[in-house]
């Protein structure tokens, strides 16, 4: 990939209208790429999660992507693939809390913006949104969905911000898709298509829950 800004703003495609299908047709395939994560990546005894997802979206002010729910409901908040933290809504520490994150990343990229720093151009349309999911909390990247004027959760796509400059990376795929990617080893992400240089190859099919690293149980105070 080109070391430029043009090669690292990948073209975001728009998938197929998941909103034109039946209800059961449309969460099937926002869920398809969960159960292969979970075979490849088996989550830890008890890290299942009870949340309230209609307090969250409305602190959000936001529906989820379906997909999303179900990482959470499965795994809890933590670490996948020895580099990329899933954010937990009610995750007692506040930087690895959904809600939390989504105001502090948007005030921090406003700060950036107002300073000089160029917006990418999937998000020259001002009624474009971020919302962050993820980061590397090794690397700083953050990973965010777009949100779209008139999308449904289930088409959100993924864009990156490195940690430590100002680029960006988008990528047409769902946040399961994108995880499932980054363990597999099939990522092709300027960020990920290396992976094995950098976390052991028996952490890549693991996943630690927040309890483990955070300590104590992380979701004590959540929704």
């Amino acid at each position: 990939m080109p070391a430029d800004q043009e090669g690292y703003d990948a073209l975001v495609r728009t998938p197929g209208r998941l909103g034109a299908l039946p209800d059961d047709l449309r969460t099937a395939h926002a869920l398809r790429h969960t159960a292969p994560l979970e075979r490849l990546c088996p989550p830890p005894p008890g890290a299942a999660r009870d949340v309230d997802w209609a307090a969250v979206e409305e602190a959000l002010s936001v529906p989820l992507p379906t997909d999303y729910r179900r990482l959470v409901e499965t795994y809890g908040g933590g670490l996948f693939a020895g580099t990329l933290w899933l954010l937990e809504p009610g995750c007692p520490d506040p930087y690895y809390e959904l809600v939390a994150q989504a105001q502090e990343r948007l005030e921090i990229l406003q700060d950036l913006w107002d300073a000089g720093e160029d917006r990418p151009r999937e998000l020259l349309d001002p009624d474009v949104r971020l919302l962050p999911w993820a980061f590397d909390e090794g690397a700083g990247h953050f990973l965010y969905w777009l949100v779209r004027p008139g999308a449904a959760p289930e088409e959100w796509t993924v864009i990156l911000n490195e940690g430590r400059g100002p680029l960006w990376e988008a990528a047409p795929v769902s946040c399961s898709r994108y995880l499932l990617d980054v363990v597999s080893g099939t990522s092709t992400s300027f960020y990920y298509s290396d992976l094995d240089e950098l976390v052991d190859p028996e952490e890549r099919t693991r996943f630690v829950p927040n309890a483990d690293v955070l300590g104590g149980d992380p979701g004590s105070s959540g929704h």
